[in-house]
């Protein structure tokens, strides 16, 4: 099933990727009452791009919407009673990260990872932007190449640790995400015009149970019976947002089962399924997360 149909959208980052310190930062601007507009460059102490950026990454994120009104999500992490103002918690970071591929308001992200690391675990830039090239023909989304370009490059350093340091340490490890992990850089050919990139599943050990179960109750039609194939394989579910390893999805499951007397795991003949007898709120579970932290 292609769940691309609808334009894709790009672009609006101004090429700049997520700090760590911006989305505690635009959530204080619009807690004072401020707006993003002319004005905002002195308030934040950025240029414009910069300001715009921000306010990209807000709602991209599902922070804010498009009218600048905080999500329930912000509040929850950033709020009066936020678990976790300062992004010090790596699980907030995974928090984030599901929500930025699920929400698909920055379509790269969905689509890498709910379809095109599917196709390959190792990429390099070229093939990726092929493959996008194509996801913006299907979908009838008109976007120029150069932006397709800027979008790749955001996307990886959001994520990516970089191999060698330059000049200046604090821009190469500022993307937000480069904790998690999930990106690897590959030198495959020594004569290669492209660095390669590697995204495996794995068991993903960090990622605390509470999460998981957050992401399953959020899915959007959520159903009280689930396959694991659907667990693991279906879009925007859990196998795919985190890049699991069939062993750390059944790691999950065993540990949310003993925890959670309402949620059952049969295995009948091969056919696996996670069952949730009764309504859970997913805040709860996840600020239950934090107090015990």
């Amino acid at each position: 099933m292609n769940y691309f149909m609808s334009k894709l959208k790009f672009s609006g980052h101004d090429s700049f990727h997520c700090r760590a310190l911006w989305l505690r930062k635009g959530y204080d601007f619009i807690k004072e009452g401020n707006k993003f507009d002319e004005e905002a460059t002195v308030e934040l102490g950025v240029g414009k791009n910069m300001v715009n950026a921000i306010n990209y990454w807000m709602k991209s994120f599902q922070l804010v919407d498009q009218t600048n009104k905080f999500s329930e999500l912000a509040e929850f992490i950033f709020g009066k009673d936020g678990v976790d103002r300062t992004l010090e918690d790596i699980t907030t970071l995974w928090l984030l990260h599901y929500h930025l591929v699920t929400e698909n308001i920055a379509s790269i992200y969905s689509l890498v990872f709910n379809e095109f690391r599917k196709q390959r675990i190792e990429f390099s830039k070229k093939q990726l932007h092929n493959y996008l090239i194509h996801k913006c023909a299907e979908t009838k989304t008109s976007v120029s190449e150069n932006t397709i370009t800027r979008d790749i490059t955001v996307f990886l350093r959001n994520y990516l640790r970089p191999k060698k340091a330059n000049k200046n340490l604090e821009e190469m490890f500022s993307g937000l995400f480069i904790d998690l992990d999930l990106i690897e850089g590959l030198k495959k050919f020594e004569d290669d015009d492209y660095q390669w990139y590697k995204i495996e599943n794995k068991d993903r050990n960090e990622i605390p149970k509470e999460l998981i179960l957050y992401a399953i109750l959020d899915y959007k039609k959520l159903n009280r019976s689930i396959s694991f194939d659907e667990l693991h394989f279906g879009f925007n579910r859990v196998g795919n947002v985190f890049a699991l390893s069939s062993k750390g999805l059944l790691d999950k499951i065993n540990a949310l089962i003993k925890s959670y007397k309402n949620i059952t795991f049969t295995d009948d003949a091969g056919i696996r399924v996670l069952q949730i007898k009764h309504e859970m709120n997913k805040w709860d579970i996840l600020r239950k997360y934090y107090e015990k932290k």
